[in-house]
């Protein structure tokens, strides 16, 4: 059996019967099991899935894909170069969603793979059907081939297309896909090189393959031009692709209810003489009393669309979740959702994740919004540009106001060729998001002017025209949203709302300036909302004396990050980003932000950790550390503070579990504890220090904080919230070591290893005084490695225990460890220390 890829051979290669006879009897009939299921797979593979008894179908084209990390260039929309066969290593079989750039953007090498790579695949097509492939992305530049034939090109990424496939194909035979994917430099396509994260490169989300009939439904668009309360506008707008065909057509719309109920229903005829390309629109019977969706209440409809021909039969049919609802920015009075002031609880999401960067399953991109969520946010702001179509499902469902960004992200504006790349992707961005009840905001873009990429191109005379452009084709797309940018400053009054650069006690200032700094923004901008506030913390690393809300002597006194930031004094750039500090940072934002009159919000800088190839020197190394949880959304303390104001599942959290060992005086030390509760008691070793009652928004920590006086040794803490309405009781506790006096100086660092559930193992160091207790304040750059090739690092990870190479957090470094085939020794070294090693077995040894 042989596949097809262009102008090289794939060869599957079966065994001949004679070449049976060295298995056993069993081997040989797992064998051919084995080999009647792969021909099996194939065929279904080919189309025997995509039911010929319906007009359309739509199949997740994900599986069974070949890889080839190889540039090789072609000539012409025809003339495809030779590829190696399928027995060739060169070939690597991959599951969408993919990206080449998994791991090389956080390894120790400098530079990440920017270049293309080719995918190929096969499938057969039935006698009567239009074929399309939909890819939710494709980075940075797409072109599609079948059977050698050029039949379709994207250029620009993070939005999704479509690759008519029909006159390409063999009927009733195999079809062979090759798609050429690059993200190769290119100062025409936004975002800017120097924008502050990983340009992947692949095809990082879902295909998936449509069988069609002559003439479907291209589009459904559904506006809700007025809404209230009490009634409710229903505008469909219907794009059909004919095809061929002329005939007469009906199309029949109905509108369900959250539990695809109908509520109404009504038919258009088409002639056979309408244009092509003109929707159709459809005005439905005005609803009363819609069910308004809201972050508190995310109610949905739909539109179901059908098509049919003259005869009645049904061609093809669409269904698109919506929602009622309107969003509104008041002058000097904040934002509201369905005319109730709503407080925006916001935070940032990159897409990317520990491992795999964006080639993410559905499942972690609704696991990070259930996560923020769950934190109590009712607001994201998508950085820096739109993303995967299950992140705006989840959004509608949860209630999470969207901020939907355009990647105009650095660099200015360039020539001709940038601004048509540019205006067609936010058309595309905007005509695909268009249905989603949870977007309020288009933004245009974020620090458009930063870091030139053009000669001039971060000029005003420049920048600010096309913005306006911009903006002017958003509302024609839809009036219906409100736009908006970050940080540049003379487009302040071309949109409808505006963030400027607040970073307080961050990339300037102090925390406690933010109050000030809101007030200031405020009488400046009318429709003023803040996004990105915050600042790193690398976790583990804990102080007993963390800056205060005065911040540093002589740092940078205004509150704007600085483009340079070498000639600025700064928190940021002149602190070792402990965790205490960042704590408190957020604690001081979140009691402003809550307590200040006709403010619309803000939203924290990020979420997650993320990688950027701008920061290789950071504890992280390439990891922008700023986020609430690490890359693989495990939680650092600064999450449990934004919890303590904002989530609704009640909890307790003792600040911190990471912070195992302390020292201090006899009388011991502070501890806080961050609860949403109306109350919490402590307990040390056992004994009641006192029950509190939370003071929302006092600082530090609701007011729950408690001199403990811990004894020399091992203590137990363990926190006891209760809420007074229902008697709910939560708990949280962790043990920690505490030494009277201060920290030695370190004398040498230990290698342990200790099993995980993973069949790995966690290998830490630790930094020893001569007393064997651990020294808190060594913080060198440690780096991890294998010196026999028995086994290998979970390195490339960009986490705190998947890095080789991290700066030590009080004093402790880790990193997992995959056993091999046979025993190795893991080293770990520093500037200072220079080889520490500890044996370990081989994969299934005890």
């Amino acid at each position: 059996m042989k596949i097809h890829f262009g102008r090289g051979v794939f060869s599957l290669h079966l065994l001949r019967y004679k070449d049976l006879s060295r298995f056993s009897q069993l081997g040989r009939l797992l064998l051919c099991a084995c080999v009647t299921a792969l021909i099996a797979g194939c065929n279904a593979e080919a189309g025997a899935d995509l039911d010929a008894q319906q007009p359309w179908e739509v199949r997740n084209f994900n599986s069974d894909w070949f890889y080839l990390p190889d540039e090789i260039a072609h000539n012409g929309d025809r003339n495809l170069p030779a590829f190696p066969g399928a027995d060739s290593p060169a070939w690597e079989k991959v599951t969408l969603p993919h990206t080449w750039n998994a791991t090389d953007t956080v390894d120790a090498t400098p530079g990440y793979r920017r270049a293309a790579s080719w995918y190929a695949k096969t499938f057969t097509a039935d006698a009567g059907s239009r074929y399309r492939m939909h890819f939710e992305s494709a980075n940075m530049v797409a072109e599609v081939f079948v059977n050698g034939q050029k039949v379709g090109e994207h250029v620009g990424g993070y939005v999704g297309f479509d690759v008519e496939l029909t006159e390409a194909l063999k009927r009733n035979s195999t079809n062979e896909v090759l798609v050429r994917v690059s993200n190769e430099y290119d100062r025409n396509l936004i975002p800017s090189q120097k924008a502050d994260f990983f340009l992947f490169g692949g095809l990082t989300r879902d295909v998936w393959l449509q069988r069609l009939p002559e003439t479907f439904i291209q589009r459904v668009a559904v506006s809700t031009p007025q809404v209230s309360h009490t009634a409710a506008q229903t505008q469909v707008s219907v794009s059909l692709d004919r095809g061929n065909a002329s005939a007469p057509l009906t199309l029949d719309v109905r509108l369900l209810d959250g539990d695809k109920q109908e509520i109404q229903r009504t038919s258009t005829e088409i002639s056979a003489s309408s244009s092509d390309d003109a929707p159709v629109h459809i005005d439905l019977a005005q609803l009363d009393n819609p069910q308004l969706w809201s972050p508190d209440t995310p109610h949905l409809y739909a539109v179901e669309v059908t098509l049919k021909d003259a005869a009645g039969q049904i061609l093809h049919q669409k269904n698109e979740a919506f929602g009622y609802r309107w969003f509104e920015m008041r002058p000097n009075q904040g934002f509201f959702v369905n005319g109730e002031q709503v407080l925006i609880r916001g935070t940032h999401r990159h897409e990317e994740h520990a491992g795999i960067g964006p080639a993410m399953s559905n499942a972690l991109h609704r696991n990070d919004m259930q996560q923020i969520k769950d934190m109590g946010a009712n607001f994201v702001r998508l950085a820096h540009y739109p993303q995967d179509p299950e992140v705006y499902r989840a959004a509608n469902e949860l209630g999470l106001i969207v901020w939907d960004e355009l990647p105009w992200c650095r660099g200015g504006k360039g020539g001709e060729v940038w601004e048509a790349n540019t205006e067609r992707l936010l058309r595309e961005q905007i005509a695909q998001n268009y249905n989603h009840p949870s977007i309020a905001f288009w933004s245009l873009g974020n620090e458009m002017y930063w870091e030139e990429d053009f000669a001039g191109g971060g000029a005003d005379e420049e920048v600010l025209p096309y913005l306006k452009h911009l903006n002017r084709v958003a509302k024609e797309l839809d009036p219906s949203r409100m736009t908006t940018i970050r940080k540049y400053y003379p487009g302040a009054d071309v949109v409808d709302a505006f963030s400027p650069s607040i970073w307080a006690g961050w990339y300037g200032g102090a925390y406690g300036q933010y109050a000030a700094a809101l007030e200031d923004a405020m009488g400046k901008y009318p429709t003023f909302l803040h996004m990105e506030y915050g600042g790193s913390g690398h976790k583990g690393r804990h102080t007993e004396t963390p800056l205060d809300e005065r911040g540093i002597p002589d740092a940078q006194v205004s509150v704007t990050e600085a483009m340079n930031q070498a000639v600025v004094k700064s928190i940021a750039k002149d602190t070792d980003w402990n965790e205490s500090y960042i704590v408190n940072l957020f604690d001081w934002h979140l009691s402003v932000s809550e307590s200040t009159e006709n403010f619309a919000g803000n939203a924290q800088w990020a979420f997650k950790d993320f990688g950027t190839p701008l920061r290789p020197e950071n504890p992280l190394p390439y990891i922008n550390q700023k986020g609430l949880t690490d890359r693989a959304g495990n939680p650092k303390d600064a999450y449990y503070v934004f919890a303590s104001y904002w989530a609704k599942q009640p909890f307790c959290y003792i600040e911190s579990h990471s912070w195992t060992v302390r020292y201090g005086p006899k009388a011991g030390r502070p501890v806080k504890v961050y609860c949403n509760t109306d109350s919490a008691e402590l307990f040390l070793n056992g004994d009641s220090l006192g029950s509190k009652t939370r003071r929302p928004g006092q600082f530090p920590a609701h007011g729950l904080v408690w001199q403990v006086p811990f004894r020399e040794g091992e203590n137990q803490l363990r926190v006891v919230g209760k809420n007074r309405a229902d008697g709910q009781s939560v708990e949280d506790g962790y043990r920690l070591t505490y030494y009277v006096g201060e920290p030695a100086k370190t004398e040498q660092v230990v290698l342990t290893a200790s099993r995980t559930g993973n069949d790995t193992f966690l290998i830490t160091a630790e930094a020893q005084d001569k007393q064997g207790r651990r020294a808190t304040e060594f913080s060198d750059r440690g780096y991890f490695s294998v010196l026999n090739g028995g086994g290998q690092l979970q390195e490339n990870q960009g986490t705190y225990t998947g890095s080789s190479t991290i700066e030590m957090a009080n004093g402790m470094a880790a990193i997992e460890f995959i056993p091999g085939a046979r025993p190795a020794v893991v080293e770990f070294r520093t500037q200072n220390i220079k080889g520490v090693y500890i044996d370990l077995p081989a994969a299934g040894d005890h």
